[in-house]
């Protein structure tokens, strides 16, 4: 793969994810539709997006997922569905992502991995960072959308510790998709009584799963082959960037003091981890 394709790939890849924020809370800030409906409706379409890509495409028949993954899957669509029916789109990206990378270096230390003293103070400054944007006050973010964001970080990012090594991973993820479905569709029928849906937020949902989600995964998993895996990690902290921006020209969300700073020392923590990982 050219460099040029290879950016051209990556960055439209981390749109498509930064996307999924803008567009969720679009859906649920400015059209009717529900978080369980929206949620169901996002996996559903990625599932139809996902499989439709794999049909078309030549690659490794190994692969089609599980119910475990597919329960991790499903509890970060609904948990980042219903964070974002109060969290800023930025404040939401920057959790998730934050809760995500938390959840894969825990597992590192976890199986037995060291962390050098750039890593340590690295990790230090993203818990603080954390910390400091959840802290009480005018600007911070509701606990409650914090919490479910944070939910969904984990989740995700043991959906992502299980893909490891499961096959083909555009596969995979169509599989897990599929599977996810009428686990949402259960969540839709038990919230019945306070759905409410909407044409406007039922594309935007769409958008969501079958461009943000199963174009941006398929993207994804073509350039990973030719990302160094620190290039890999690094390039992700751009996504909260993005998201906050979408935030903003999409949303009309203001960019807060103290997100900015929670951005810097997060973010910055996590690349330090990241960074002093590939040397090692």
């Amino acid at each position: 793969m050219s460099n040029a394709r290879l950016l051209i790939i990556t960055s439209l890849t981390m749109v498509a994810f930064a996307g999924n924020s803008v567009l969720c809370r679009m859906a649920l800030e400015h059209t009717r539709i529900d978080a369980a409906s929206f949620t169901t409706i996002r996996l559903a379409s990625g599932a139809l997006m996902l499989w439709l890509i794999v049909s078309l495409r030549r690659g490794s028949d190994v692969g089609s997922g599980n119910w475990l993954s597919s329960l991790a899957l499903f509890v970060y669509a609904a948990g980042f569905s219903f964070a974002y029916v109060s969290l800023p789109a930025g404040t939401g990206a920057l959790l998730l992502f934050g809760a995500v990378q938390a959840t894969m270096i825990g597992y590192g230390l976890f199986a037995g991995e060291r962390l050098f003293k750039l890593q340590v103070i690295g990790l230090v400054l993203a818990l603080g960072g954390l910390v400091g944007l959840l802290l009480p006050g005018i600007s911070a973010p509701p606990l409650y959308g914090s919490v479910l964001m944070l939910g969904a970080g984990v989740a995700w990012g043991i959906y992502s510790l299980r893909g490891r090594g499961a096959g083909d991973p555009t596969r995979v993820t169509a599989g897990n998709f599929l599977r996810a479905v009428p686990i949402s569709v259960v969540l839709s029928l038990l919230m019945l009584r306070g759905t409410s849906l909407d044409v406007t937020g039922f594309w935007y949902a769409v958008a969501s799963g079958a461009l943000a989600s199963g174009v941006g995964y398929a993207l994804w998993y073509t350039a990973l082959p030719a990302l160094k895996t620190t290039s890999a990690a690094t390039v992700q902290l751009s996504v909260p960037v993005l998201a906050a921006l979408g935030g903003v020209a999409f949303v009309g969300e203001p960019i807060t003091l103290r997100l900015a700073l929670a951005s810097v020392a997060i973010l910055g923590g996590i690349a330090l981890v990241i960074r002093q990982r590939s040397h090692s």
